[in-house]
């Protein structure tokens, strides 16, 4: 279980789905980085598989370390129970048949003295997003004159 602390920053989730035989491990560095860093605390880690049928299972992280570079067993027991099988259900509805796919659950650390003296003032958080990556490169990239 994750300990609480006095200041926490912003929760987040992501699901990121691995096409069959795709799952190579060249994010995991630069996840360990982030932690390392103090930027992220990772709350909960788990990876699913979608059958062909639709079927959703759980795996195992020393099922999935065997595969290649893997090195996942760094997060075997992380869990804080923010992730339950209700949630787990939920990520797989996006997933293609065939597909596995990482659940993460993430604290933004960086951003915890902020988020907590902005809350001490009064402050709350009233809307928040992201920018899809496409939209943000169209954006910023140089106009061509015509």
């Amino acid at each position: 279980m994750t300990e609480p602390r006095a200041e926490t920053g912003p929760i987040d989730y992501l699901v990121v789905e691995f096409p069959p035989g795709a799952r190579t491990g060249e994010g995991m560095p630069l996840l360990l980085d982030l932690v390392d860093r103090g930027l992220i605390r990772i709350l909960d880690l788990v990876f699913v598989a979608k059958a062909a049928d639709g079927t959703l299972s759980v795996l195992e992280l020393a099922d999935i370390d065997g595969d290649g570079d893997l090195d996942l067993m760094v997060f075997d027991g992380v869990s804080s129970g923010l992730l339950g099988r209700d949630d787990l259900d939920e990520a797989g509805g996006v997933l293609d048949p065939g597909a596995t796919a990482a659940v993460l659950v993430y604290e933004n650390v960086w951003a915890a003295p902020l988020a907590t003296a902005l809350r001490r003032g009064g402050a709350q958080l009233v809307a928040g997003g992201r920018i899809p990556v496409d939209e943000v490169e169209a954006a910023l990239a140089p106009s061509v004159p015509a």
